[in-house]
């Protein structure tokens, strides 16, 4: 069974979320039977890889383990930068010899969601070295790596925010205008995944795959919208079906083809992930170099730090030129905007003016679109 992928699924999750609403309307807790919903949807999902199911199993005792030791040496001895560093390679380490396995064609560790599972459990381990996290309740703990709408593809949520949803009795009115938000969401999700999503892919089946000069135009556009509509709508659907469960998910999109330039659309597109990055990494990396006085100036330490942001991010997609050329691509836009908006009378004397705002919506839509097209890996393709 695919998540939020083909009817046997919604028909299941229909059925299996009636309960999670009896359980709301009577304003009881949602969190235990959220937590059995998600190990049901888990091993329905996998019950034809065990293998996968192993790895998972696996990897959520040796992520539970190594958070409780890092979290009492942390109790025990203050912050040390050199465990703290350890215990994030080791957090780590299982992402990273799945991507290198898949180099090779093999599936060590590989399983469903393992990605957004260690986006949570380096997010837990980071705010456990800035002191923001000072006990691990394992059953929560649990429930936020497995919950079931987000495992697959995100949206990714915090641990601390996700908790207090958790604790939170919301009474009656409350919850059903929450749970007709999510039904709401979860339509949205549909139309954009299974119809706007399938339509824009018939389209570039039919117009954009010959390989002529037209057909690349045809194609570095109707990718990118089709990335939208079939990402934005799974994430909408997980949205929605978190609201059912009684936890308010973050927004993964806000309308990003009509960003004004780079950041703005980092602001609005798969929002959770470029905020991970911001947060704990780009913000680190700055905190880091201005203590350190790495660099002359805050620009170029900005400048390096969006570089090797989005060069991080583009190796989390996967261990190929294309995503490797993806996030240098918007390193780069990204530090080519910040120099421009930070130096240029130009920017600073006409950003607010229509004109100018609509000129710089166009080029930014138009490098997004070819930022998508390296993405595919069609470029590449074009240029082997």
């Amino acid at each position: 069974m695919t998540l939020f992928g083909e009817l046997y699924f919604f028909v299941c999750a229909g059925v299996l979320l009636i309960p999670a609403l009896i359980l709301g309307c009577l304003q009881k807790p949602l969190k235990y039977y959220g937590l059995v919903l998600s190990v049901a949807f888990i091993l329905l999902a996998l019950k034809d890889e065990p293998a996968e199911l192993f790895y998972m199993m696996c990897y959520l005792a040796y992520q539970l383990v190594l958070i409780n030791i890092f979290l009492r040496l942390r109790s025990e001895k203050g912050a040390r930068k050199g465990i703290f560093r350890i215990f994030i390679l080791l957090s780590l380490a299982p992402l990273v010899i799945y991507k290198i396995a898949g180099l090779f064609a093999l599936s060590i560790l590989g399983f469903m969601g393992i990605s957004y599972m260690t986006f949570k459990a380096l997010q837990v381990i980071i705010e456990i070295e800035d002191g923001l996290i000072r006990e691990c309740d394992c059953f929560d703990l649990i429930y936020f790596l497995i919950f079931f709408p987000t495992v697959l593809s995100g949206p990714i949520d915090r641990s601390r925010r996700f908790a207090a949803d958790l604790d939170n009795a919301r009474p009656r009115e409350e919850y059903l205008e929450l749970v007709g938000a999510g039904l709401f969401k979860i339509c949205q999700g549909l139309v954009y995944k299974f119809v706007l999503a399938q339509a824009v892919f018939q389209a570039i089946t039919y117009l954009g795959m010959e390989g002529g000069l037209l057909s690349n135009v045809i194609y570095l556009y109707s990718y990118g919208l089709y990335l939208f509509f079939d990402f934005a709508g799974y994430s909408l659907m997980a949205i929605g079906t978190g609201y059912i469960l009684g936890v308010v998910t973050p927004e993964n999109f806000r309308e990003p083809f009509l960003s004004v330039d780079i950041r703005d659309f980092w602001d609005r597109w798969h929002i959770t992930l470029s905020h991970w990055f911001r947060d704990f990494v780009f913000s680190r990396f700055m905190m880091a170099s201005i203590r350190g006085r790495w660099f002359k100036s805050k620009l170029t330490g900005a400048s390096l730090g969006f570089m090797i942001n989005m060069l991080l991010m583009g190796l989390w997609h996967g261990l190929t030129a294309s995503y490797v050329l993806y996030g240098l691509y918007h390193g780069l836009l990204l530090a080519l905007t910040e120099i421009y908006q930070k130096k240029s009378k130009f920017y600073k004397k006409h950003k607010k003016d229509r004109w100018y705002l609509v000129a710089s919506w166009f080029v930014t839509f138009n490098l997004v679109m070819f930022g998508f097209f390296i993405f595919s890996g069609r470029l590449l393709e074009i240029i082997w």
